[in-house]
């Protein structure tokens, strides 16, 4: 039996996937898994027993993710989960900066008690006509998920899509329409593009990318949208932009006191993934990817272990271990089983910086003495007897 917990209220759309073989705890400490969403696990003390932490979203910023792996806790997010909300609302952050929607209707609503409004909106209309979104350029920085759904959504908007992504997976590029140009540096977004949207993670490398050096590269008049987290903007060279009239508007998805009712910054409450569809979809597949790690010891989308997938256990037993990455890790455990004659009939071991996993299929189930040597190994975080 396994018991979960959930720090923030989870879609029942989701933990329906619990088996019989599964319990909802109200105690953190009796956990071997946590659902959360925002709430903040930084300060908690990680009980002993806990064994997975499942997201259910993409951004992992709010869990210690080096905690964690050096706990041997493996943390899931759920990518592409959310995708389609975030893809909607960037297409209206678009359309919202393009034509002064918003403003448009504010003058209707403090014009409501004029019995000519009609025939005034037609003099003041003029005021918010702004531009059409065809055959602008947009800039995607960034084609994960989110990345692809935006390029190849607007297509169809008859935009000219430019999108660049050193790193681009396989998955993506054959979801990405052919239509959109691929370059190869980012400056070629900057300089080109009447619209740039970034969908990256926030990383050392990334945090701040979006500043007064990109910007001067930029062209007069840019609409920048930022759906994907607020530090990659340096958000004060971002309103000296705007008031330079280099950018035309600053649309982001993250409140704060910087932007928050600013001049040119259209800014909303973060409702990129606030959809009960989105919301559906990240617990759904958060609860599957937890319950299959915990019943198998698969690892699928976790951000801080490596991929790894041996499928069902059909033999007597299944270890796993997690380690650093050095050598002569997998002699000294293999040692470990035929010291004690048990044969190992399977393995794999997966590496993700600097640590490893490793799980063994084992024809005799794992005791405590293999268990406590391993354990014992320089180097080994947690050792888990899967079955």
């Amino acid at each position: 039996m396994f018991r979960y917990y959930c720090l923030n209220p989870i879609s029942q759309v989701g933990l329906v996937n619990f088996t019989e073989n599964y319990t909802k705890t109200e105690s953190v400490e009796e956990a071997e898994g946590v659902l959360v969403r925002s709430a903040s696990m930084h300060e908690m003390d990680l009980p002993e027993k806990l064994l997975a932490i499942a997201r259910a979203g993409a951004g992992v910023n709010n869990i210690p993710l080096d905690k964690c792996a050096e706990k041997g806790i493996v943390v899931f997010n759920t990518p592409g989960a959310n995708a389609n909300g975030v893809k909607e609302l960037v297409i209206a952050g678009m359309l919202l900066a393009a034509r002064d929607v918003v403003g448009g209707i504010e003058w209707v609503k403090n014009n409501s008690e004029d019995e000519n409004v009609a025939k005034t909106a037609e003099k003041e209309k003029k005021n918010f006509a702004g531009t059409e979104l065809m055959g602008k350029k947009l800039g995607i920085i960034g084609l994960g998920a989110i990345g692809v759904k935006v390029a190849n959504a607007v297509r169809h908007l008859g935009m000219e899509v430019y999108g660049y992504d050193p790193y681009v997976s396989v998955d993506a590029a054959w979801n990405l329409s052919r239509d959109v140009k691929h370059v190869l540096n980012v400056e070629e977004i900057y300089r080109d593009c009447d619209y740039i949207t970034i969908h990256v993670p926030l990383l050392d490398s990334t945090r701040e990318m979006i500043n007064k050096d990109a910007i001067a590269q930029m062209k007069d008049g840019v609409v920048i949208l930022n759906f994907a987290r607020d530090l990659l903007a340096n958000e004060q060279d971002v309103l000296a932009g705007i008031e330079s009239g280099k950018i035309r508007k600053y649309v982001s998805d993250f409140p704060n006191s910087t932007t928050a009712g600013k001049p040119g910054c259209i800014v909303i409450p973060h409702l990129g993934a606030s959809t009960e569809e989105s919301e559906d979809n990240c617990a759904v597949m958060a609860v599957k990817e937890m319950m299959d790690y915990l019943e198998n010891g698969n690892i699928k989308n976790s951000v801080n272990y490596p991929a790894c997938d041996m499928g069902v256990c059909t033999q007597a037993g299944r270890v796993a271990i997690f380690h650093k990455n050095v050598a002569n890790m997998i002699t000294k455990f293999t040692a470990c089983f035929g010291d004690n004659g048990i044969n190992i009939s399977d393995m794999t071991n997966k590496s993700k910086g600097n640590v490893a996993y490793t799980m063994l299929d084992v024809e005799s189930p794992a005791t405590t003495q293999i268990v406590e040597k391993l354990s014992a190994i320089d180097g080994v975080f947690r050792v888990r007897v899967v079955k």
